[in-house]
């Protein structure tokens, strides 16, 4: 069950994080639950132990940790535009 949320909300948080390097056009459904997994990865690793709580990836689901996720998926598209167009955007 919670590999299923983790994918739901991978999703979700990986369109949004999409939205805002506009990069939506370029990515479907299956990229954008990519970029938001990974992005929660990159959270549990660099930004949760910065601002405290727990990834998403360990199961909690709070605001923090949804929040750090995000942050997480802006900064994987934002290293991937860097090297796929020499800009961040």
């Amino acid at each position: 069950m919670t590999l299923i949320l983790i994918l739901l909300v991978g999703g979700i948080i990986g369109w949004l994080a999409s939205i805002l390097m506009r990069t939506d056009a370029q990515q479907g459904i299956f990229l954008n639950i990519v970029v938001g997994v990974i992005g929660a990865l990159i959270a549990g690793v660099v930004i949760t132990p910065l601002i405290g709580g727990a990834p998403i990836t360990s199961g909690a689901f709070d605001i923090m940790s949804l929040f750090a996720s995000f942050l997480g998926a802006v900064i994987l598209l934002a290293i991937v535009n860097l090297f796929r167009r020499g800009s961040i955007r």
